[in-house]
C-alpha cells in the first residue's frame, strides 16, 4: 500500500511517500518552519511524491498528525488531508503526535512523552511497549512529575526538561515523517482524521491522570 504521511502539527512541514509492502520511505521532503505551513505543504507533497517517482493517483491512503500541537498547523494538515482522501477516493487516518514521539524513543520500559502547551501546562500521554496506557491530556508541570514517577517513566517530548529538572534548554518536538506513515498504514480507517485539541479556547487544566491498563 503507498501511503501519503503529512505532518504539519509542529515546527515542521513534512511529507513522505512510504510503501507499506516493502517498509520503505520512497520520498520525502522536509522543512523547519514554525509557521507557514498552508504556503508549503503542496510543495512538500510534490517534492516527496517527485522523489518516489510516483503520481498523486498512487497514493492508497493520507496518514496525517492530529495533534496535540500547533492549532493552525493541525487544521492544515487535518484540511489538506481529508481534501486529498476525498478527491482521490481513498481513507485517510489520524495519528497522534504523541504516538510518534513515543515510537520514535526506543525500547520497552515505560515513557511518558510529554509535549511543553505554555501557560505552565503540558500534553502528555503514557506509552508501554508502544501502546498507550492512559489517555492524552493536558494538566500542570506538577501533576506530569506526578504521574512521572508513579510509573517510573523515562520522559520524551519538548517538556521533558520541565519534568526532570534537566537543565536542558527544552527543543522544539521534531521526529521523522517515516514514523507517521508507519502509524498510519498500520492504524485503522474509521471515520475521518480530526484534530486532536486538548485545549479549548476557555479550558481550564484537568486536575491529575488516569491511567488504564490495556
Amino acid at each position: 500500500m503507498i501511503v501519503l504521511a503529512i505532518d504539519t502539527a509542529g515546527v515542521d512541514c513534512s511529507a513522505a511517500v512510504y510503501d507499506s509492502d516493502s517498509g520503505a520511505v520512497l520520498g520525502q521532503a522536509s522543512e523547519t518552519i514554525g509557521r507557514g505551513h498552508a504556503e508549503k505543504l503542496m510543495e512538500k507533497i510534490d517534492a516527496a511524491l517527485a522523489e518516489a517517482g510516483l503520481p498523486l493517483e498512487a497514493v492508497e491512503r493520507v496518514a496525517v498528525t492530529v495533534g496535540p500541537g500547533s492549532f493552525t498547523g493541525i487544521r492544515v494538515g487535518v484540511a489538506a488531508a481529508r481534501g486529498l482522501a476525498l478527491a482521490l477516493g481513498i481513507p485517510a487516518v489520524g495519528v497522534s503526535t504523541l504516538a510518534v514521539l513515543a515510537a520514535a524513543k526506543t525500547g520497552d520500559a515505560p515513557v511518558v512523552v510529554a509535549i511543553d502547551a505554555k501557560r505552565g501546562e503540558v500534553y502528555l500521554q503514557p506509552f508501554e511497549e508502544m501502546r498507550a496506557i492512559g489517555q492524552a491530556v493536558i494538566g500542570s508541570i506538577e501533576d506530569a512529575r506526578d504521574l512521572v514517577g508513579k510509573l517510573g517513566a523515562r520522559v520524551t517530548g519538548s517538556a521533558a526538561p520541565l519534568l526532570t529538572g534537566d537543565d536542558a534548554e527544552a527543543q522544539p518536538d521534531h521526529f521523522p515523517i517515516a514514523i507517521v506513515a508507519e502509524l498510519g498504514a498500520a492504524g485503522d480507517p474509521v471515520g475521518k482524521p480530526k484534530p486532536l485539541y486538548l485545549r479549548g479556547p476557555d479550558a481550564k487544566p484537568q486536575a491529575g491522570f488516569a491511567i488504564a491498563r490495556v
